[in-house]
Order: structure tokens, then C-alpha cells, then sequence
């Protein structure tokens, strides 16, 4: 059984804090089942952008799992405006958290399915 949408948010959160790294929600979903989209913002413009794991990979379905939604490379902000605007017409439901840091990292451990 997965962790509550809320929980896992509010874990993540804290998890970042620890770090020292800024971390907001931007939008808050359904506690219980929202899906989360966690957006690194790199600040100088461009952000990666995870998202959910496909349904049926190893471990997604009692674990939360993550994969990039736009590509490899980071991308400029607006294009992961439009794609989460794009999510939100089919799934009014999700979470949309942002984290600053210029390195980059998630913070995902090993549930960030790399590229």
C-alpha cells in the first residue's frame, strides 16, 4: 500500500529543509491519491521536471516512482508550465512541488528512474 499523497508531500518537504534547499508546494492536490510533480527549479531558467512512473513498473505500485517528463536535459520553466497545464486538464487532482536548487538535485533516491 502507498503512503498518502499528503504524507509523502509533507515528508519531502521536511526532507528538503534538512538539505537547506527551498521547497514549496505550488499546488495542492487530493490528499489521499493526488499524483506528484516535483519541479527543480535550477535558477537560472530552465527546471527538470518529474513526474509519476508509467503503471507496471518495477515497484510503482507500492512505491512511489519517478521519471522526467520532458527529457534528459533540463528545459526552460515555460515548457514545464504548459506540460503540467496540459496534466491538470486530465487529472485536476495533483500535487505540483517546487524545489530551488542550482545543482539540481531531486532528492528522489533510487526511486528516480534516470534516463
Amino acid at each position: 500500500m502507498r503512503v498518502k499523497s499528503e504524507i509523502w508531500v509533507g515528508a519531502y518537504l521536511r526532507r528538503c529543509q534538512a538539505e537547506a534547499i527551498p521547497a514549496v508546494i505550488v499546488r495542492r492536490g487530493d490528499g489521499a491519491a493526488g499524483a506528484i510533480y516535483v519541479s527543480i527549479d535550477r535558477l537560472d531558467g530552465t527546471v527538470c521536471l518529474y513526474g509519476p512512473a508509467p503503471a507496471g513498473l518495477d515497484g510503482a505500485e507500492t512505491d512511489r516512482r519517478w521519471v522526467r517528463c520532458l527529457g534528459a536535459s533540463p528545459v526552460v520553466s515555460s515548457e514545464a508550465s504548459i506540460y503540467l497545464a496540459r496534466q491538470l486538464e486530465f487529472d485536476s487532482d495533483l500535487w505540483i512541488v517546487e524545489v530551488e536548487d542550482r545543482a539540481g538535485r531531486h532528492f528522489l533516491g533510487d526511486d528516480a528512474v534516470e534516463d
